[in-house]
């Protein structure tokens, strides 16, 4: 609005760290309102578009769609996702494009021209620009580059991605068991171990490429001049830091995959009974991952010359092998008593 000299006036609206402005447009017969969110964390998308369209409700109207000018973060599009999804009752433990795909249906970014995720949020943008990653493989084309002559990726990063498959088994049941027919009273409980599962899976994905990267680490090392002494020093300090990197990181895998079996443990347990085979598997998966990283560990931890840090690591991975097998086995011990019982 504008005052008596005719200056723009901006008035206090119902949301907080948004100015906004709207008006008709005669020639298409619609009203458009322009927002600008100065703090996403104050009034999220999602927040601010609910309320246009309960304002539009009110009224007898409805909200055709909107446009986004400029990029988003990730996070914010990821949680307008999972606020719709509440919204319907559904679990939020899906996969960031899924959720994607809920958010841009919700908020109505596809009806006036398509919304293009690598184009528009932030970090898809400056991932484009960035190096391949194994990742963004396909199932057969990350095996036959295992398979291939180059080192790497190796166990390390296998074992990362047998973990992720795990835990994504268990937020798999979970998903189903949010969705039973009959279990509609006990969608939050399963939705809430979805999300905890993938959070596992999505770490352990992010772990694939880096545990490659921390081999890659070591190796540029033995590029390294050793000509002088000099040179040789800063050589030697170099490995000690790659050869850590490359110990912290299969360490973070095993942590990660135990405890991803808790959601595991508690699928086989209360969820889906026609999925609780799928649990078992994770559980393989999960203890495998994390057998399959103490090994790296081991195997990086002769270069080391800090014992005592090895040491340490040693024995807190080794307290975490053993407690993954026995957890392995109880939830096994699970599942055998829910097939018998089907």
């Amino acid at each position: 609005m504008k005052d008596e000299n005719g200056e723009d006036v901006w008035t206090p609206g119902s949301l907080k760290s948004v100015k906004a402005i709207g008006w008709y447009i005669k020639e298409y017969g619609i009203a458009q309102i322009s927002m600008n969110l100065t703090n996403l964390g104050t009034t999220p998308v999602h927040v601010a578009f609910d309320e246009v369209c309960e304002k539009a409700r009110a009224r007898g109207i409805r909200v055709t769609g909107s446009e986004l000018v400029g990029l988003i973060p990730l996070a914010a599009i990821l949680d307008a996702g999972r606020f719709f999804l509440r919204k319907q009752q559904r679990s939020v433990g899906v996969s960031d494009q899924e959720l994607i795909k809920i958010a841009v249906a919700s908020l109505g970014l596809n009806d006036l021209y398509p919304f293009k995720p690598n184009e528009k949020i932030i970090e898809y943008a400056i991932a484009e620009r960035a190096e391949d990653r194994l990742i963004d493989m396909t199932v057969a084309e990350f095996t036959h580059e295992t398979a291939s002559e180059s080192a790497a990726p190796g166990g390390g990063s296998i074992s990362a991605a047998i973990g992720a498959l795990g835990a994504a088994l268990a937020t798999m049941v979970a998903n189903l068991s949010a969705h039973k027919r009959g279990w509609d009273d006990r969608w939050e409980e399963f939705s809430s171990w979805a999300e905890k599962g993938k959070d596992y899976h999505d770490e352990m994905l992010a772990l694939v490429d880096e545990d490659t990267e921390a081999f890659n680490k070591v190796m540029d090392v033995f590029g390294m001049p050793r000509e002088t002494e000099a040179q040789k020093a800063e050589r030697k300090r170099a490995m000690q830091e790659a050869t850590r990197y490359a110990m912290d990181v299969p360490f973070r895998v095993m942590r990660c995959a135990f405890d991803s079996m808790e959601v595991i443990k508690a699928m086989a347990e209360h969820g889906n009974p026609s999925s609780v085979t799928d649990a078992g598997v994770g559980a393989l998966c999960a203890r495998t991952a994390v057998s399959g990283a103490f090994l790296n560990i081991k195997t990086n931890a002769a270069g080391l010359d800090d014992k005592t840090v090895v040491d340490e690591m040693l024995a807190k991975a080794d307290t975490i092998e053993k407690r993954a097998m026995s957890l392995e086995q109880e939830i096994l011990a699970i599942v055998e008593r829910v097939i018998s019982r089907s």
